[in-house]
């Protein structure tokens, strides 16, 4: 799911394909869920790690709100390093702003 620039707030839809992952991890008896943060290259580094982990949280603690337990989720931030789109420095690429949910 997409985030809106400089924000980490969890959209209408964002909560719909959350609550999809949530049935989807539940439904499998072990399961690992990945969290994996991104932002894109508009900001410092350490900006864009926070932000990309503040992403990550939200959308982890949603998915703990639908069900998954906490301890079968693990967060990580890739701040601007695993862009969807490739661009340049400084650059507001809407589809790099996103959060990834990986169930294994």
């Amino acid at each position: 799911m997409f985030f809106d620039r400089d924000k980490a707030t969890l959209t209408d839809r964002a909560r719909e394909i959350i609550r999809e992952a949530a049935d989807s991890s539940n439904r499998v008896q072990y399961t690992r869920t990945l969290v994996n943060g991104h932002t894109d290259t508009s900001g410092t580094p350490q900006y864009n790690m926070g932000l990309s982990l503040r992403r990550a949280h939200a959308v982890a603690g949603e998915l703990v709100r639908d069900g998954v337990r906490a301890s079968a989720i693990s967060i990580q931030g890739f701040r601007q390093t695993h862009l969807l789109v490739p661009t340049g420095p400084g650059v507001r690429e809407p589809q790099n702003r996103r959060v990834e949910i990986i169930i294994q």
